[in-house]
């Protein structure tokens, strides 16, 4: 079994303290930093220290606490540096350059064409995607992370599969290190979902969480304990291509009755063709279809309506297995699907899960829509290069080793 070093728990407890300070959304002091972690106070302020040395944090003056010393706020230092997020999804690119603070900067997209998903062809794409961006902080970034869709190792930045463009074994971040240089992180779209709702969003205040990702491929991120489980081989959250119809449609995966073949931008048009295959809202795009049957039922459109309530009953039996099997505090639903369809898709999901579900845990956990106000894939993406940053032995060994040095200040110790 992995043994946690004490490198692995400061680095954990550096996350914790600079997450509360994001959470704060403005200033901070020590003290409610201590109060939202649980932290000593001599481990925050050691853990401060570093940050404030990097430059990550800076200080913005006193605020008098009312009784004793006023307090030294703290905020994050926006042009501390840039962080790149890319989020590779199955029909275009889209790049987000972040400032530290997790602002959006400057974004772009770019389409991908169907018959040119060649890891090459993707590669070119990306990197001008980025180029497009950069404007003049190509000397403030600080790492670039990739959602990268299908199975993906991130100790290695190989993409092991993706079924929509049947790449095995794809070298992906040794390819683009040939033409970026800089710090790569890759993962795929459910851990970058997920990673942007425990920094970001419905993952700050609990600790079993399950983050459902519903555009041309559907998956979900778990979240046990406060911790993004991965499982064995990285493949943790494969939700999509569980089965649930026996003998049903069709999958990209090569298999028949997935939940992605129900649920994804690509079932729901499938849904729609079943039930009117002449409606005028189909298209041969299965997003602009989506985007489609929302506009058309906010108008009152019954087939639209049936669209999203056999979607819901799809989803919501899906949902149930998985409020069974995992009993989360709160489960988010979100990216193209979810974005589209909303609250109408929200409540029919909800009713079939009440019926699939076992009652107790189906009573404990709460269904609602991601609010991020940015790509999702994106900006987990780009917390994965921060996540990067905030790692580096070279960074952070330098800051304690200067410390140490000095005569006034004594070494750090391990949290």
């Amino acid at each position: 079994m992995y043994q946690l070093t004490a490198r692995d728990i400061r680095r954990r407890n550096r996350f914790c303290v600079l997450q509360a300070v994001y959470a704060a959304a403005g200033h901070t002091s020590r003290q409610e930093i201590a109060q939202a972690t649980g932290l000593s106070f001599a481990t925050i302020g050691n853990l401060i220290a570093e940050l404030l040395d990097v430059g990550v944090l800076a200080e913005l003056g006193y605020e008098a606490a009312g009784i004793g010393r006023p307090r030294a706020q703290l905020a994050i230092n926006p042009d501390r540096g840039r962080l790149i997020g890319v989020d590779i999804a199955e029909t275009s690119i889209h790049v987000d350059v972040f400032d530290l603070a997790m602002s959006v900067l400057r974004s772009s997209e770019i389409p991908v064409d169907r018959a040119a998903t060649t890891p090459g062809d993707i590669v070119e794409l990306i990197a001008e995607g980025i180029e497009a961006v950069m404007a003049g902080d190509a000397d403030k970034v600080l790492g670039i992370g990739l959602s990268v869709p299908g199975l993906v190792e991130p100790e290695t930045g190989k993409s092991v599969f993706s079924p929509y463009w049947h790449w095995h074994d794809v070298p992906l971040k040794s390819l683009l290190e040939q033409r970026l240089p800089y710090p790569l992180y890759l993962d795929n779209p459910l851990k970058a979902s997920t990673a942007a709702q425990l920094w970001f969003g419905a993952g700050r205040d609990v600790d079993d969480l399950i983050v459902v990702t519903l555009r041309a491929g559907v998956g979900i991120g778990v979240v046990i304990d406060g911790m993004l489980y991965r499982g064995v081989t990285n493949s943790a959250g494969e939700w999509g291509h569980t089965n649930l119809v026996l003998d049903g449609r069709s999958c990209t995966c090569g298999r028949n009755g997935c939940v992605e073949a129900y649920v994804s931008a690509p079932g729901i048009a499938a849904t729609l063709r079943e039930i009117d295959s002449a409606s005028d809202i189909l298209d041969d795009d299965a997003a602009t279809t989506v985007a489609a049957v929302a506009a058309a039922a906010a108008r009152g459109d019954e087939t639209a309506h049936a669209v999203i309530e056999k979607t819901g009953h799809y989803l919501g039996v899906a949902i149930a297995n998985l409020v069974n099997l995992f009993n989360p505090r709160r489960m988010v639903f979100g990216d193209l699907v979810a974005r589209h369809l909303g609250t109408p898709l929200l409540e029919a999901t909800r009713r079939a899960a009440a019926h699939h579900a076992m009652s107790d845990p189906f009573a404990a956990v709460t269904l609602e829509l991601d609010t991020l106000p940015h790509n999702p894939s994106s900006l987990g993406a780009a917390t994965f290069a921060l996540e990067g940053f905030l790692a580096d032995r070279e960074t952070f060994g330098s800051v304690a080793a200067r410390r140490a040095r000095r005569t006034d200040t004594p070494p750090l110790t391990p949290a």
